[in-house]
């Protein structure tokens, strides 16, 4: 199956650059694609690695006098002391970087030079509903994600089971981000079961055998490895008592689902429900970060109940969705989002659910899922499709 990614940089642009991502999304595949004539340093290959990190001054020594393209370094975060010669190489030598990683973790830590605004940063995430296009399996997607290798893999089970085991523990155990992994692989499931829900910290630690702070620190762990997202209630200019709790998700629904520990328990909503929400920040964090739409994501709940899955608020307005995994709609179904558009009247309100007919019932627009996850991008910018 083939995709075109969203993802573009101007390969005349004299800016550098970093693209952050998930391991498993693309970036080293975008890179070799359309930058395949460039000097190239995968900080993955131990050589390499080994060389850079006993002197990171060794890599202006590989790139050739008056040399004019793009200088390409796979996974800089495996050493963070390079970006102090990739800064220098840029005021001294005028080159141009383009930089991925699939970590903050250590970028954050206090002395590490973020290039002090020289270098743009872009995004990379799972492959789109936009990407896909006419290949865009709904179905397929609810279960196994989006990651470039599951679309095409004949065993997608067995790759995000070994996705789960070989990156999100070895990466930690190999990033010295936590000397108990035993702790943090128990951590791992019972965050999913926290999956599109708010946060208990203190219920996670007595259900691992930790503290609060720790559990804590995981979470920042998961986020610093973009792997997992905390969504924040929207709270600007309310009228009404709203949690002050974030959310989790998991970056893909075939991760989470892979994570998430399975019972003869365990109904289908339990499961289902989260990954269909998972479906859908992924392309809306996606869509946004792709076409540079301006948003800020996140959730609505008030103290007495009532709860909107996502807010995205920025430049192009206000919007509202509820997602739901019923094919048919009650009245009382939009009794959140009619409750939030009270507050907020400029907010446009949806409604996403497994139906098949889309209509308006009183200022909220109802719409399959599947539908609308593939016209999100035009909801976004107000050019709604014909019903």
């Amino acid at each position: 199956m083939k995709f075109n990614r969203l993802l573009y940089i101007d390969p005349l642009s004299t800016d550098s650059v970093f693209i952050f991502g998930p391991r498993g999304t693309g970036k080293t595949h975008w890179i070799k694609k359309f930058f395949s004539d460039e000097i190239y340093f995968d900080l993955l290959d131990a050589e390499i690695y080994t060389d850079f990190l006993a002197n990171p001054s060794r890599l202006g020594d590989r790139i050739p006098q008056n040399y004019q393209g793009w200088v390409i370094v796979d996974e800089v975060q495996k050493v963070p002391a390079l970006l102090d010669e990739v800064h220098r190489l840029i005021e001294h030598r005028q080159l141009r970087f383009l930089l991925t990683g699939s970590s903050a973790r250590k970028l954050k830590q206090a002395g590490v030079n973020l290039l002090a605004g020289r270098a743009l940063t872009y995004h990379m995430h799972p492959l789109t509903s936009l990407e896909l296009g006419a290949e865009y399996d709904l179905k397929r997607a609810l279960q196994y994600g989006n990651l470039p290798k599951v679309i095409n893999h004949t065993n997608p089970d067995k790759f995000l089971a070994s996705y789960v085991s070989t990156y999100l523990r070895q990466e930690v155990l190999q990033e010295g981000l936590t000397r108990n992994i035993a702790l943090f692989t128990r951590f791992l499931e019972s965050a999913s079961f926290s999956q599109g829900a708010v946060l208990n910290y203190t219920d996670i630690a007595r259900e691992v055998g930790s503290n609060r702070h720790t559990i804590n620190n995981f979470f920042d762990i998961l986020e610093d490895l973009l792997i997992g997202y905390r969504l924040y209630p929207f709270t600007k200019h309310s009228k009404r008592n709203v949690v002050a709790t974030p959310k989790f998700y998991y970056f893909d629904a075939g991760v989470y689902r892979s994570i998430r520990p399975k019972g003869p328990l365990d109904s289908p909503a339990e499961i289902d429900g989260p990954a269909l929400e998972t479906l859908f920040l992924q392309e809306a964090r996606a869509i946004n970060d792709y076409f540079d739409l301006g948003f800020e994501l996140f959730y609505w709940r008030t103290h007495a109940g009532q709860e909107i899955d996502f807010v995205l608020y920025g430049k192009l307005g206000l919007f509202a969705f509820e997602i739901k995994r019923t094919q048919k709609i009650r009245s009382a179904d939009t009794k959140s989002l009619e409750m939030f558009q009270s507050d907020y009247p400029m907010a446009k309100c949806f409604i996403l659910y497994g139906g098949t007919r889309s209509y308006t019932h009183i200022e909220t627009t109802v719409m399959p899922f599947a539908e609308a996850i593939k016209a999100l991008k035009n909801l976004l910018t107000s050019d709604l499709p014909e019903n």
